[in-house]
């Protein structure tokens, strides 16, 4: 039985926070660690990452936070920085709506003068690495006499890297009159050993892990920043042109957003997601399961009931929160024997994730290069290709070719220069894809000029004296080629002069073309960036 979480007991702006991030229903853990944190008792519950137990503590402490208390009440350990920042990341979107809340994780390698002038200002709920905490405590920089739950989130890592002293030290510090949450992924004696001396009646919850079996499926992840996804998700379409594609989002805001998109470009895409109605549903799914349309958008709750053989691709927008919904997502490909591939978006921290991931599944996930246009292009062409081919073994082009050879006869062309026009017609503007696109498909090398990977470093010779802003500059590349303002980069602005970074495939047309414009009625001198400049 599913539990949703508008059914648990949750003020109104966690449960807002909770629906905007696209939770609609508890996960094991998360339904039998809930009901039990609130009720106050200890616990010790057995968990891999990847399950939600994130989420399973997070929620009932924000829930019993008292907000008007400056003080510290909340106590999270974690074994590394990676797993702090990201409990914190979490903690901050599921306390958006909340005010007064002040969440900090603290650990080392960051400034720990900034940690203590953030604990000193107030901080309720801490999440930090055991090192970092006792380093505080030393400083006396902490004061524990309010804390009244204390969580130990993968706590056989933290004794695997020797932190033993570290956590009952903290513990001894702590209140006896507190809340005491330990999860493990697996149950040594010196974990037992701890839960015995430190907690009291401690509840046992153990979430068996699922034998999750990957399917014999390719996947690949893509590193992107947030602003590129949707050009990135379009260019492996295009490469890739699968029968019938998958799209996986985290929210049903998002669903209605990218399907919206898709149509824009012209992709015959639906969006499904719990809102719907079942005629809508049932019109989405009769949609994709015929063929009219070849994109399905969705959540994962409203996924949950496609059964669909000919899905050749499965694209993950957004990295599902609980790493159990990864194996379902792509187990919708590759069925009945077919090849099937998965691609993920990887934004930021999500590499982490990603990681996570391939141990939580015991599978492998490649890195691949975000193809260029001109991979796009030349897949394109070969496949327009292979049809002429068929034409060619079909014979019947007698007519045809007599039409083609009035034309060279007539005219100053060879058969090869109309051949190539026919094929730059027939995937041009039909696919998408522009003739001027197509032509910087063929992109020059500008080699290193100091941008990150993808994207090519350009000098401009307008800066802060000729009273000229970033705007001005986005305004002007943006207006003048076409290329969606979104795809820019950064923009560092000097007094005479200034930095922009385009993508690689776009910068032959941006230096070609805004060497004839102007911006603010002023002439340009625009050229690859040198990289020691």
């Amino acid at each position: 039985m599913t539990i949703r979480f508008d059914e648990m007991e949750l003020q109104a702006p966690i449960l807002r926070a909770v629906s905007d991030i696209g939770f609609e229903e508890m996960t094991p853990i998360q339904a039998q660690v809930f009901p039990v944190v609130m009720e106050g008792k200890d616990i010790i519950g057995q968990a891999q990452t990847g399950t939600g137990k994130t989420a399973a503590y997070s929620l009932p402490i924000l829930e019993q936070i008292d907000p008007k208390n400056k003080h510290l009440q909340a106590v999270v350990l974690c074994p590394t920085r990676e797993l702090a920042i990201q409990v914190a990341d979490e903690m901050h979107k599921f306390s958006k709506y909340m005010h007064g809340i002040k969440i900090l994780p603290v650990y080392g390698g960051q400034d720990i003068v900034r940690q203590i002038k953030a604990l000193k200002a107030g901080t309720q709920i801490m999440i930090g690495t055991p090192g970092r905490v006792m380093d505080h405590m030393r400083r006396k920089t902490i004061k524990f006499d309010f804390v009244n739950k204390v969580i130990l989130d993968e706590a056989d890592e933290m004794l695997n890297m020797g932190f033993r002293e570290d956590i009952e030290t903290i513990l001894k510090e702590i209140p006896e009159e507190r809340q005491t949450l330990l999860f493990s992924a697996t149950m040594p004696q010196t974990i037992l050993d701890i839960a015995k001396t430190y907690q009291k009646n401690a509840v046992k919850i153990k979430v068996a892990a699922k034998e999750l079996t990957v399917p014999k499926i390719e996947q690949y992840y893509y590193e992107v920043k947030s602003q590129n996804k949707f050009e990135v998700l379009l260019r492996l379409i295009d490469l890739y042109q699968p029968k019938l594609s998958l799209i996986f989002c985290n929210t049903k805001q998002k669903v209605d957003e990218l399907a919206s998109e898709l149509q824009g470009r012209g992709y015959f895409a639906e969006a499904l997601h719990g809102d719907l109605k079942q005629q809508q549903r049932d019109r989405v799914m009769k949609s994709f399961r015929t063929g009219r349309a070849d994109i399905l958008v969705a959540t994962d709750v409203a996924a949950r009931g496609i059964d669909v053989d000919d899905v050749e691709a499965v694209f993950n927008y957004d990295l599902p929160q609980d790493y159990e919904y990864y194996v379902h997502r792509i187990g919708r490909t590759g069925r009945a024997g077919r090849t099937g591939r998965a691609f993920s978006m990887v934004v930021g921290r999500d590499i982490f994730r990603i990681k996570d991931i391939q141990r939580y599944c015991k599978t492998k996930i490649l890195v691949q290069p975000v193809p260029s246009i001109n991979d796009v292009v030349a897949v394109k062409a070969e496949k327009i290709l292979d049809k002429v081919e068929k034409l060619i073994d079909e014979g019947d082009l007698k007519k045809m070719i007599q039409i083609i050879e009035q034309k060279v006869n007539e005219e100053d062309y060879t058969s090869l220069e109309i051949a190539a026009a026919l094929l730059k017609m027939s995937f041009g503007e039909e696919n998408g894809y522009s003739s001027e696109e197509i032509r910087k498909s063929t992109q020059q090398d500008f080699g290193d000029t100091g941008a990150e990977a993808g994207m090519v470093r350009l000098f401009i010779n307008l800066g802060k004296n000729q009273r000229i802003r970033p705007g001005d500059i986005l305004g002007a590349i943006a207006g003048e080629t076409n290329m969606p303002g979104k795809l820019i980069g950064s923009i560092d602005m000097y007094d005479k002069y200034t930095f922009v970074e385009v993508p690689s495939e776009y910068a032959a047309q941006v230096v070609e073309v805004m060497k004839h414009a102007k911006i603010k009625g002023k002439s340009i001198n625009i050229e690859p960036a040198n990289k020691s400049r």
